[in-house]
């Protein structure tokens, strides 16, 4: 197929995934979460959603064979994409080069793993909107990894498993919410962006997928690192049925330690993890700092 346009890109159909997987003789792996989109409509439909401005830096993490890749070349300055598969990360500029053959100075490919790379490693323009079909089997680690790494990240729109996308998004007090809910609270405010179909993928995934959309917020003020706040929040989730001055004995040293600290912080020892949100967690993170000054 070639390209439809200089402004629309031809996007793949199953047809062309089919043949490019014939050619470069790629099985999809189930260890690396991998499931192709097909579908254009769908493609078009997420790059709509991501809201990205020309002069947007995209990082795209798992690009497989480019079919979110061609979509989203044309809606912004660059796209960094980001492939574990070596064989998948070679054969995606010649894909755009025939596809979208106006837009090949617009991607730079890296064969990196998107959970361990670092600021430094990423050439050009730092990357301000992270858009991306997620593996299922890493979607939160890359996620939180990134938003670390990279505050340049504004904003994002990922697709992962339906399950996750309930606990990245879910509010204090429901039945989901746990350690993803309230790290993903730390540095943004995010939301449900929409179901998508089984059908759109190959191989056709045997669970629902789902599009989070994020917008990066300033994390709560407080002087103690993100690290020992996260900490806190491990301690909490680790033992989701027990009050909050049980769950954080071993934090914080004993039960007695445990509710002096959440006192301090103004939160009721008898309170559970679920019920905070993550302004509360950094206050307790910051009383326990306190206490041993």
């Amino acid at each position: 197929m070639v390209s439809a346009g200089p402004d629309v890109p031809a996007l793949l159909a199953p047809g062309d995934i089919r043949e490019l997987a014939r050619r470069l003789d790629v099985r999809p792996a189930k260890r690396l979460g991998q499931n192709f989109v097909t579908d254009a409509g769908t493609v078009r439909r997420i790059v709509s959603l991501a809201g990205l401005q020309p002069d947007d830096v995209v990082l795209e993490v798992g690009p497989g064979f480019g079919s979110l890749t061609l979509g989203l070349l044309p809606a912004a300055r660059h796209v960094t994409a980001i492939e574990i598969d070596p064989s998948l990360a070679a054969a995606l500029p010649g894909t755009v080069a025939a596809h979208a053959p106006f837009f090949p100075q617009r991607l730079t490919v890296l064969t990196a793993d998107a959970a361990r790379i670092g600021a430094g490693e990423l050439p050009g323009a730092p990357p301000t909107a992270l858009v991306a079909n997620l593996p299922y089997n890493v979607a939160v680690p890359v996620v939180l990894h990134l938003l670390a790494e990279l505050p340049t990240l504004r904003r994002g729109l990922v697709m992962v498993q339906a399950e996750v996308a309930d606990r990245m998004t879910a509010p204090p007090g429901s039945r989901v919410y746990g350690v993803p809910s309230v790290k993903l609270a730390w540095y943004a405010d995010s939301r449900r962006a929409g179901p998508v179909p089984r059908t759109v993928f190959w191989p056709v995934p045997n669970v629902d997928s789902q599009l989070v959309a994020f917008t990066r917020r300033d994390p709560p003020q407080i002087a103690v690192p993100r690290a020992e706040v996260f900490a806190v929040v491990d301690a909490a989730f680790s033992q989701r049925r027990k009050t909050l001055r049980a769950a954080l004995a071993t934090w914080a040293g004993s039960a007695a330690d445990a509710e002096r600290i959440l006192r301090a912080a103004g939160v009721d020892p008898g309170a559970r993890g679920e019920s905070l949100g993550v302004a509360e967690f950094a206050r307790i993170a910051q009383a326990a700092t306190i206490g041993e000054s």
